[in-house]
Formats: structure tokens, C-alpha cells, sequence
């Protein structure tokens, strides 16, 4: 292991588990964790990033272990009194996560980038893996719905998921570059992992940003299924593939990145999925792909290493 360089790409609380379970095994200074940041928004005159932050806090050890993101043991005196005073609250932070937002609001308006942001914030809270964002331009998820396009966390917070999909657009994408080191560490990656994320929302932005995906191409990349059964195992993933007239299944996720992946990775209840996955020229890896515990999260990663060893 002590030579192996792995880069993950990352969103959401399914992309995070994973990225931990890679960082128990990898050694510091060996994986890099490129991670969504088309999430990213301004609120109540903070920017907040919450895929950044869910990747960060897990990997420190704070992250909330009821819901997955946010921070464990939290308060939320301020939120309390700011819905009191007749503010926004339909976008939920708790008393820590607030600082957290606010240091990062005051280090951008001095002239600090995001990736020199989230690397102080690394520091301070002990993390030894390199953790960049996708990108230092804002970059914004648009979602295409019924009711017309809503900025995402309109969609997925505000109207809890509920509008009708159509499909997705990424504002600020084609002026954007990768975060100063991503693609560096791309290029001296022994392969890429696909954490089990959003597709739609929380990889294929990252695969947006100029130059990623032509330097993929060139790499060894396995992809790890969010859908098990035919079900996301957190968030809106298989409604939208229903949505838009796609079957959710771990065999559409792996048709998905079907122009990336050597390899695939889906739990033991897809298992029939095998040999239509192979047939898009795609090695599939079947393994218990759930993590309920941090042990899972380790074991998972271990098969997901091993795999990439065996094809890479």
C-alpha cells in the first residue's frame, strides 16, 4: 500500500463514508479526495459547501452519526433565534457549522481561494489526506424540473426533492478550471475510485469542469454503486433516473460512466447485473457494498483496492 496513490471523487454523505474508508487504509499523503462543490450556495450571507464540509467533518471524526452530515453533539441556539426575528430557517445549520461558514466567508472576502480554505480547515480539524474542491470558481447545480429550474438546494432542501426532474445544468462550469493540484494528482494516480454518489448531481459536475474528464480517460477508474436494489441508499438518486425514464439500477449507474470505468463495483443483491455489466466492457466487482459502520466503510474500501490492484 505504501506506494499506491488513489484519488476519489466525492459528494454527498454515500461519497464521504467511502472517502473514509479509503483514508483508514491509505497513508497519509496518498489519497486525494476531489470533491463536488456544484452544491455550494450563499445563505443568510455565508457561502456554505456542503459536500466539502460532509467529506471534511467525516474524515475528522465530528461529523453528526444520526444524519451523516452537519456536526455531532451540535446546538442550535442561533437557529432558533434567527427563525424567532422572522429569518430564512428552511436551510438547516447548527451553532458550530455556523463558524464554520463564517470563517469561510471572511477568509474568501480577504482573498483566499477554497482550496486554501479547506486546507486550513484540514489542518485545524487533523485531516492528513489532501481534500480539494472540484473547482475554486462557483460553480452552481441547476435542476430542470416541472415547476421550471431551481438552483439545487431549492430543489433538494427547500422543496425536499419533490419537483419532477427533467435534467441537470452546471451555471459558471465552462469558465471554471480544476482546483490548483487536482489534476496533478490525477495524472500520478494508480487509479481513480467513483465514490458511491449522486450521479447526476454530485459526480457528473466534477466531470463537467473543464480538463477532468479528458485526464480520466487516460486513468484506471473503478466506480463504486449509490443504488442497491434497484434503490438509492440515501438521497434522490433512483428518482431521478425514474424521472427521466431510466430504470434505477446498478446496471444504469454503471451505463452512466460506461466511457470512464475499467471497473464496477455493486453489492450481492445486484448480482445479476454481472454479465450485462461485463457486456459494456466494464469488469464488474460484486461485494457487500452497504456501509452501516465505520468497519464497513473500511472493508468496503479494502475490496474497492484489492479490485483496482487486480485490473489497474
Amino acid at each position: 500500500m505504501s506506494g499506491l496513490k488513489v484519488v476519489a471523487l466525492a459528494g454527498g454523505v454515500g461519497g464521504a463514508k467511502l472517502v473514509d474508508g479509503l483514508a483508514q487504509i491509505v497513508p497519509a499523503g496518498k489519497l486525494t479526495v476531489v470533491v463536488n462543490t456544484g452544491d455550494d450556495f450563499e445563505y443568510l450571507g455565508m457561502w456554505v459547501c456542503p459536500d466539502l464540509d460532509t467529506v471534511c467533518y467525516t474524515l475528522a471524526g465530528i461529523a453528526s452519526p444520526e444524519t451523516g452530515w452537519g456536526r455531532s453533539n451540535e446546538t442550535w441556539r442561533v437557529f432558533r433565534e434567527l427563525g424567532r426575528l422572522g429569518g430564512p430557517t428552511w436551510f438547516r445549520l447548527g451553532d458550530q457549522d455556523i463558524a464554520t461558514h463564517l470563517e469561510r466567508s471572511r477568509r474568501l472576502s480577504q482573498g483566499h481561494s477554497l482550496s486554501q480554505v479547506t486546507q486550513a480547515f484540514c489542518q485545524a480539524w487533523g485531516i492528513d489526506h489532501t481534500i480539494l474542491p472540484m473547482s475554486n470558481s462557483p460553480i452552481s447545480t441547476q435542476v430542470d424540473t416541472a415547476q421550471g429550474v431551481l438552483p439545487f438546494q431549492d430543489y433538494f432542501v427547500r422543496q425536499k426533492c419533490q419537483p419532477e426532474v427533467r435534467g441537470f445544468s452546471f451555471d459558471g462550469i465552462e469558465d471554471s478550471q480544476p482546483s490548483p493540484g487536482s489534476i496533478e494528482a490525477i495524472k500520478e494516480a494508480d487509479f481513480i475510485v467513483i465514490c458511491p454518489s449522486n450521479p447526476w448531481v454530485s459526480v457528473d459536475p466534477i466531470l463537467a469542469v473543464p480538463t477532468i474528464r479528458k485526464h480520466l480517460i487516460t486513468k484506471c477508474v473503478i466506480a463504486v454503486s449509490p443504488i442497491i436494489g434497484g434503490q438509492a441508499v440515501k438521497g434522490p438518486a433512483a428518482k431521478m433516473y425514474q424521472e427521466m425514464g431510466i430504470q434505477p439500477s446498478a446496471y444504469a449507474v454503471a451505463q452512466h460512466y460506461r466511457d470512464l470505468c475499467a471497473g464496477f463495483v455493486i453489492d450481492q443483491v445486484d448480482k445479476g447485473h454481472e454479465t450485462a455489466i461485463r457486456e459494456l466492457g466494464i469488469e464488474p466487482l460484486v461485494t457487500s457494498t452497504l456501509m452501516k459502520t465505520r468497519q464497513d466503510r473500511q472493508r468496503l474500501a479494502e475490496d474497492v483496492i484489492a479490485f483496482g490492484k487486480q485490473i489497474c
